[in-house]
């Protein structure tokens, strides 16, 4: 898919502060939060974007996108979301699952039958294998609890994941789903929270259902509707104009730009995988788009995407309370709250000060390069944060969200 080059919207600024429930909107407190972090040597640039209560509360941005040849970071910059790419394939399978396609209890290797022969690893018998307590459902691959990995995880199953690299960039995702089931279970299903290639099983469901490649059905039914034009996988090569490097931190403690072999994502290059975990490059403006969507409940300027029942249905913790945080991986640090479908829900205000500021019944997630999106339908809220760091640095969060909500902010 070739990006057109759109202008970013002329959307009206707000810079007055908004109340609402407990927090004010100030968007000089946002823009000096952006700078800091630039100036700190944090971020090379970084940008904010603010729905809020019906309209574009705030714009901000602060550095540059590629500091080798300075350009600003805004809001035509294009960034490569990782993560962030996950709830749009949970959007697309919902979509079929409100067509009658499949049911969400439904056993995983109906769809895809080779699941069938999926077998665990058990610590109590570390040298062999047995068949899982239950069968894998597709609610479990929605929630993250199948028992799959993403390979690295310091198991004993590492060695198989890495001789089959189910997700190598040379393999579709339907060879990925003949070679996925080969991956032992870490896990008996339903029993802990593991953040896995579950996503990549859902974008092969995607195809097994609607008949078409992932990304064009993506194409079709989320990103043309929503208006998402400067959204795709398979980019052409004038997207680099605008792409904004990403970075690391060096030996010397400054920020160094990864080469471009490793920080553009194998589905950039001329390669058959299309992964439902991550991939997308899209800018600021058009992931909002997404956001609004689901503010709005599934609807966005007349756009119909899903059912409401079915974003509240996405929205809402479906983990069984059994599963306690040691068995939940890192989840727990994201917040007080639990795991839906494809995103984070907070259940509970934050406990501690350390805590990221939010609301209870917002959902977000998040990607690599320390990409951020949130939710927050108790004070009609949609938030987008843009930069370009790795490893994952969360205090990037903390701090752009003590920027939106004010530190004060209790989260009821």
């Amino acid at each position: 898919m070739m990006l057109a080059a759109l202008a970013p919207p002329a959307l009206a600024q707000h810079p007055e502060a908004a109340e609402r429930a407990g927090f004010t909107l100030d968007g000089a407190r946002i823009d000096r939060m952006l700078q800091s972090m630039v100036d700190s040597g944090r971020v090379a640039g970084a940008e904010v974007l603010v729905w809020h209560d019906g309209r574009e509360a705030h714009y901000g941005s602060a550095g540059l996108r590629r500091i080798e040849r300075p350009a600003p970071f805004t809001r035509d910059t294009l960034v490569q979301v990782f993560s962030m790419t996950k709830p749009v394939t949970g959007v697309a399978l919902m979509q079929l699952w409100e067509q009658g396609r499949f049911g969400l209890d439904d056993p995983l290797e109906r769809y895809l039958p080779l699941f069938a022969d999926v077998q665990v690893y058990d610590e109590a018998e570390p040298d062999k294998l047995r068949p899982p307590s239950r069968k894998i459902t597709i609610r479990d691959v929605l929630r993250q609890t199948a028992g799959f990995t993403y390979g690295n995880a310091g198991h004993p199953t590492d060695p198989i994941w890495n001789a089959l690299l189910p997700l190598s960039p040379d393999h579709t995702l339907a060879q990925f789903a003949e070679l996925m089931p080969r991956v032992p279970l870490l896990y008996d299903p339903g029993t802990h929270w593991h953040y896995s290639a579950g996503v990549d099983v859902q974008a092969r469901l995607v195809e097994v259902f609607s008949g078409q490649p992932f990304d064009e059905y993506v194409r079709d039914r989320i990103f043309r509707p929503l208006g998402m034009m400067q959204s795709c996988w398979k980019c052409g090569d004038e997207f680099l104009t605008n792409l904004a490097s990403i970075y690391s931190i060096g030996p010397d403690g400054k920020l160094q730009p990864m080469p471009d072999k490793e920080w553009l994502e194998p589905n950039f290059a001329d390669k058959p995988m299309t992964m439902g975990g991550s991939g997308i490059v899209t800018t600021i403006d058009d992931f909002m788009r997404f956001a609004r969507m689901l503010l709005g409940e599934g609807e966005l300027d007349g756009a119909r995407i899903l059912q409401p029942a079915t974003v509240r249905l996405m929205a809402t913790d479906h983990l069984d309370p059994r599963i306690e945080d040691k068995d939940r991986l890192w989840l727990p640090g994201k917040g007080s709250g639990g795991f839906g479908f494809d995103f984070f829900v907070r259940t509970r205000p934050p406990q501690t000060p350390q805590e990221n500021l939010g609301a209870v019944g917002e959902f977000f997630w998040d990607g690599y390069p320390s990409m951020l999106f949130w939710v927050d339908p108790a004070n009609d809220l949609a938030v987008v944060f843009a930069t370009q760091k790795i490893p994952f640095d969360g205090t990037l969060h903390h701090d752009i969200r003590e920027a939106v909500y004010g530190a004060d902010y209790a989260g009821q």
